[in-house]
């Protein structure tokens, strides 16, 4: 039997513990995010919900896409929802909001990832690095040899911040890019949010390529970094990012930028039509002389109810040992 297809694994969690997966179906999701619940589209649940209709009326806020574009629409809001509401995440505070898109700021089924990611930073010393909460983009950085044991994480395509505020409240050195202004704003909302703000961690808006490109310039890496785009994107200079085009040449530089010993690596893909075959494939190619561990499937969240399950992302990872 091939390789890859004995690692091939389905990860179910049922996220946070402030956060339920209510029910599903007809292409709807019913979920709770702290204390206010949430009625969105989720395409793939094609069948029929298991809550009765007085059920889904509870819900605070409902999204209703476009019939023109499915990345459209606008939120209706049924019952009071506040500007911003907390959440609690790994001991960390996301501050959620209804955002475009139909997103929140957190999803809750990258869970077991930054599980994962905490368990391989074990060990981790207290940082004597960066300016705390500056965002300073200096060029210090731990270089292959270094004899520094402090763990450095680098968060590309970051969003709101979990994973690097999770990687912080752990001990390590964080690097977090996005090419979103606003999406760098409201993670620095959850450093404050998380008690934080002394955390080593650099907030840099910029095109992720761009950026890597530079650190293997410089001789850097990370013992950790974490690999979640989009489909299609813009940096803040009007770059493109086409996932198909532009995802191969990202993972060969950063493979260049894993630390020589105990590092790893975790790539997530949404809404893309391909499968986790696909990105099991790269993985293996780019690293294919690191030796190591590699695992490759599909996270997925479970109803409460423990019924059903909806799959969200393609993820492919890779450790050292």
């Amino acid at each position: 039997m091939n390789a890859a297809s004995e690692m091939l694994r389905l990860i179910v969690t049922s996220g946070p513990s402030s956060y339920a997966l209510l029910d599903s179906g007809n292409g709807r999701k019913l979920e709770r995010f702290a204390t206010v619940v949430i009625d969105r589209p989720e395409p793939q649940a094609m069948w029929q919900p298991g809550l009765a209709r007085s059920d889904w009326a509870k819900a605070n806020a409902v999204f209703s896409a476009s019939t023109e574009d499915e990345e459209k629409g606008r939120w209706r809001i049924d019952k009071p929802v506040p500007e911003f509401w907390p959440i609690e995440v790994e001991g960390t505070r996301m501050r959620l909001r209804l955002a475009g898109l139909w997103h929140m700021g957190l999803f809750p089924e990258q869970l077991p990832h930054w599980q994962w990611m905490v368990a391989r930073l074990g060990g981790v010393s207290d940082p004597p690095g960066l300016s705390p909460g500056t965002g300073s983009s200096s060029d210090k950085g731990v270089r292959p040899g270094d004899s520094d044991t402090t763990k450095r994480v680098l968060n590309l395509f970051g969003y709101t911040g979990a994973a690097s505020l999770i990687a912080a409240r752990a001990g390590a050195e964080v690097v977090h890019v996005d090419a979103s202004k606003k999406a760098i704003a409201w993670a620095r909302e959850n450093q404050t949010e998380s008690k934080l703000a002394d955390a080593p961690i650099r907030w840099i808006c910029e095109d992720a390529r761009k950026f890597v490109a530079r650190e293997v310039r410089r001789g850097r890496a990370y013992h950790s970094i974490l690999v979640d785009p989009p489909k299609f994107g813009r940096g803040p200079d009007g770059e493109v990012w086409e996932l198909f085009d532009h995802l191969p040449a990202l993972l060969s530089d950063c493979a260049k930028l894993l630390a020589p010993e105990g590092a790893h690596m975790i790539l997530t893909a949404y809404a893309i039509r391909a499968s986790s075959l696909a990105l099991d494939g790269l993985m293996r190619e780019t690293l294919r002389d690191r030796g190591g561990l590699f695992e490759s499937g599909e996270l997925a969240l479970q109803e409460a109810s423990g019924r059903r399950l909806i799959g969200t992302s393609l993820y492919s990872r890779w450790a050292a040992d």
